[in-house]
């Protein structure tokens, strides 16, 4: 049985300053690219991680300072690797785990446009712990009855990691497996998108595990205080946790699946405030007041003060009238006026 390959599967394997998603940096990566066709193309770069390589690390993948003090930095670099990469599906042994979150980290350091959206990823790690439990120095052993040359050099693993998958499609052809429910199945077949769904069992949101999904599909937190629970129902009942991861030593792949999550969440919260305010009954409507009459408005006139301008400053005068002639009435009045008590 042959793997049957619908686009290009890219092997890939990484060495690195150290095992730190977050902080180390890579300092070799090969790619081998295996076409539908079953023709295959590799490439390998030597990185500058621009951080000084552990010893611990130099002992196991040979590479020192020395090695690499003239290479490129992987932001120069990174656009190549991206474009030989093109549409492939990712295979790697580990790679969930630890090459594609390595990779997508400086991919995002580096302003790289890469997605891993669309893609099957085939983690022969994963088949050959879940089929026969061994390592890679094992695996190749086991399944392809050869010794590793210059092990741990990324090309001569990224060789053997191609070449046990091959073996294990062969060896495991209608062999059954038994999930930890008692379903069985024949899940190693030369087909990418069940190797993908086989090697992500535990279907991871952001490879780096802190994230994944429930058996609804739904992201829940892998981790801490909150593992098992929904990310959602974490957001409604602390929201602050959201910054405290975006703030916290987490890669850089994680924060970008947790701002995914977070603003679909965010989304979701506004549209059902909305939703609410609408279906909320509007206020009655006041009557409105009768109008009022309209009465003609008065014609303002300005006093005329030169009327009487003739009379100011002038000294009151008494009118000259003739005398009355004393009469009766005259006489009793007066006589009333002072007579005696």
């Amino acid at each position: 049985m042959k793997l049957k390959l619908k686009r290009p599967l890219a092997f890939f394997d990484l060495e690195t300053t150290g095992t730190n998603i977050g902080a180390d940096r890579i300092v070799e990566i090969s790619v081998i690219k295996l076409h539908p066709d079953g023709s295959d193309e590799v490439k390998t770069w030597r990185v500058h991680p621009g951080i000084p390589i552990p010893l611990e690390s130099s002992l196991v993948h040979g590479i020192y300072d020395e090695h690499i003090q003239n290479e490129k930095y992987f932001k120069e670099l990174g656009q190549d690797v991206a474009d030989f990469i093109g549409e492939s599906d990712l295979a790697g042994y580990n790679s969930n785990k630890f090459d594609i979150p390595m990779l997508m980290e400086e991919f995002l350091r580096a302003g790289v446009s890469f997605t891993l959206d669309a893609r099957h990823f085939v983690d022969v790690q994963n088949i050959f712990h879940q089929m026969e439990q061994r390592t890679l120095k094992a695996a190749y052993q086991f399944y392809c009855n050869k010794a590793i040359e210059n092990a741990h050099s990324a090309e001569a693993d990224t060789r053997a990691t191609m070449e046990v998958l091959l073996a294990q499609i062969e060896r495991y052809e209608n062999v059954e497996w038994e999930d930890k429910k008692g379903n069985r199945t024949v899940p190693v077949v030369g087909d990418v998108e069940a190797l993908h769904v086989f090697t992500n069992l535990s279907k991871p949101v952001d490879f780096a595990g802190r994230m994944v999904y429930n058996e609804q599909g739904e992201e829940t937190i892998n981790f801490g205080k909150h593992k098992g629970k929904r990310v959602e129902d974490v957001l409604n009942a602390e929201p602050s946790y959201y910054s405290w991861m975006m703030q916290g030593d987490f890669p850089l792949y994680t924060k970008r699946k947790l701002e995914e999550i977070y603003n679909r969440w965010n989304a979701k919260r506004i549209a059902e405030r909305q939703a609410n305010k609408a279906a909320q009954p509007k206020p009655a409507e006041q009557p409105q007041a009768a109008p009022k009459a309209e009465y003609p408005k008065k014609e303002y006139v300005k006093p005329d003060h030169t009327r009487n301008q003739q009379y100011q400053n002038k000294p009151y005068q008494k009118k000259d009238e003739p005398a009355k002639p004393v009469n009766e009435d005259m006489l009793q009045q007066l006589a009333l006026k002072f007579k005696k008590g």
